[in-house]
């Protein structure tokens, strides 16, 4: 099999729901002039329904299955900007494709910063409902180990999504440049 190209790997966004892994995505997708998947996204349009209405239709550990399908998919294809869930990750082989096919960008959020988000993202996330505040810090901690396999780490909270999206940007023209010279 051809090894694709630096330059033409897709560029997979990690970190725990909520980080802006989505509006980040989006706005490196202008950048780059290329195709953002946001996968939660693909997934809804093919159920017709929210991801909170999926867990509940097909329960969790189906919801988990089409997402490492779909993910692995988006992967192995090119210049794509994608954007997967913050518990996607959790499964080794959506980690092991991540990591062997395309760039992975690890969006850290502290908790101080990511509570500051809570109002707005706990009605739309099915693993945030019916937990109070310590469960949800819990998760948050028990999360953060498994994005600590990525190729990049960006230090969101002083940051607004420009400012990541040109940091990401940048990073990624450098190693191109260092990696695959024209």
């Amino acid at each position: 099999m051809n090894e694709v190209p630096l330059r033409e790997k897709s560029i997979v966004l990690i970190g725990f729901m909520g980080v802006g892994k989505t509006s980040i995505g989006r706005a490196v997708a202008r950048r780059l002039y290329r195709d953002f998947v946001d996968i939660d996204e693909v997934i809804e349009q093919e159920y017709g329904m929210p991801t909170s209405d999926i867990f509940q239709t097909i329960g969790e550990e189906a919801f988990r299955e089409k997402e490492k399908e779909t993910i692995i998919d988006y992967c192995k294809q090119k210049l794509k900007i994608i954007s997967v869930g913050g518990g996607a990750f959790l499964q080794e082989e959506i980690r092991d494709t991540c990591l062997s096919e395309c760039i992975v960008f690890f969006l850290d959020l502290s908790w101080e910063h990511w509570q500051e988000r809570i109002s707005l993202l706990i009605d739309s996330r099915p693993v945030l409902q019916g937990k109070n505040i310590d469960e949800i810090k819990e998760l948050f901690h028990k999360r953060q180990p498994i994005y600590e396999k990525h190729h990049s780490k960006v230090e969101t909270d002083n940051l607004i999504i420009d400012e990541v999206a040109e940091f990401i940007t940048d990073s990624l023209k450098t190693a191109w440049d260092i990696y695959e010279p024209n």
